[in-house]
Order: structure tokens, then sequence, then C-alpha cells
């Protein structure tokens, strides 16, 4: 067991190696190794278990009802899986999670990580915090996937990431990474970063991008 690995997650923080040790010796649990490529849970499945990357690394992605796959997220080791739906009446996986590479999976089943809750005040209070993340960034993401164009997605990507007064973003993402998360084709964002900077809006170089024109790069979101 990677304790050094779990003393990472957020339903950890502020806990020892030896309490970790400690408390996960109270309840059963189960490691579950995987293999790259493997599907890990399907969109729709129940949860039925609090569950910890441990090492590897998996990605969330959306099909929608076009059978175009909208990438979600990437989860990497110490992050959880679908930590917002092991409770409430409609506790389902929101999307499909694949492994990205082979790796281990830290599975506690539900009535196990509850009693974990009601006996530990620390772990109650990182699991609200963990679940109130979750919504907040499920929330923007919902928001993010209804803007209309390419050119809006870029928009608001480019302007949550420069914040408020920054006028200049490196992206973390490839364009095909890129292409994944807005759920597009890759020649579709080269396209748009090329229109953009035609138009004056952007420079563009490489993964930098320079904002020239914030008022035109706000107004594509509405577009």
């Amino acid at each position: 067991m990677d304790y050094d690995k779990l003393q990472q997650a957020q339903v950890f923080k502020g806990l020892t190696i030896d309490e970790i040790e400690i408390i996960l010796g109270t309840v059963p649990y189960k490691v579950r190794k995987f293999r790259a490529g493997s599907l890990l849970a399907q969109q729709g499945d129940q949860v039925n278990s609090f569950i910890i990357v441990m090492s590897g690394l998996v990605k969330g992605e959306m099909v929608d009802f076009a059978g175009r796959v909208i990438k979600i997220e990437d989860i990497p080791a110490s992050g959880a899986l679908a930590s917002a739906f092991i409770f409430g009446n409609r506790n389902r996986f929101p999307v499909n999670v694949i492994a990205q590479s082979d790796g281990e999976l830290l599975v506690i089943e539900k009535n196990a990580f509850l009693s974990l809750l009601m006996r530990n005040d620390r772990i109650l209070t990182n699991f609200l915090d963990l679940i109130s993340n979750r919504s907040q960034f499920l929330s923007e993401k919902i928001k993010f996937l209804n803007f209309k164009t390419i050119k809006g997605k870029l928009a608001h990507y480019i302007l949550q990431s420069a914040g408020s007064s920054g006028n200049s973003v490196t992206f973390g993402m490839t364009q095909s990474e890129l292409a994944d998360y807005f759920g597009v084709a890759r020649p579709s964002i080269a396209r748009a970063l090329g229109d953009m900077e035609e138009e004056g809006i952007i420079e563009a170089s490489g993964k930098h991008i320079k904002i020239v024109n914030r008022k035109k790069l706000s107004d594509l979101i509405d577009d």
C-alpha cells in the first residue's frame, strides 16, 4: 500500500501516514489493479464504493447523442472517482472512466466509507470539501459545454486561464488534448485559433496565447 500517495488524496488531507494506516485498518477495502485502455466504469453504472486512484492515470469522458466523445477531465493518482455521486438518489457514474495507463485503485465499499465519515471528523470535513469542489467543477464544465461555437469555448478557456487582469496564457494541453476536452476535431481547434489571430483578437505561438483584444475575445463567448 502506497500510503505516501494516499496522504496526497483530498479525503486524507491533514492526516499522517500512521493515522491513515490505522484508519484503513478499521474497514474492509480492496486494491484493484487495472491496465491501460481498460474501461473502469461505464456511464450509468451505480457508484457503490469510494474509489481513489492510487497509481496511474485515468480519464472521464462522455459520449453525446451524436456519438461524439467529450473528454471531461484527467484523473491522476490520489484523485477520487465520482466522489460526488456515491450518495444521493441518482448515485451513478456520470461519465465513462477509462484507464490511460496501468495502475491501481483503492476501493472502499459505501457502507464502510460511511462508517469512516461518522467516526472521523477530519475525513468528514475533507469529504465535504471534496464533493463541494467537484460540484463546482461540474457546474463550470456544464456551462462551458453550452457554448455554441468552438471560438466561444476557446475564448472562455483563455479568459478563465488568464484571469481578470492577465493578458497571456500558456495552454497546459496540446491541440489534440484541447480537441478532446472540447469534444471537437483537432483541425477545428487550429482553424479557430488561426481565425482569432487573423481577426486581431489573439497572438498565438505554440501553446502560448497573448490576448490582443480582450473585448472582442469576451464577445465571442456570447456568439
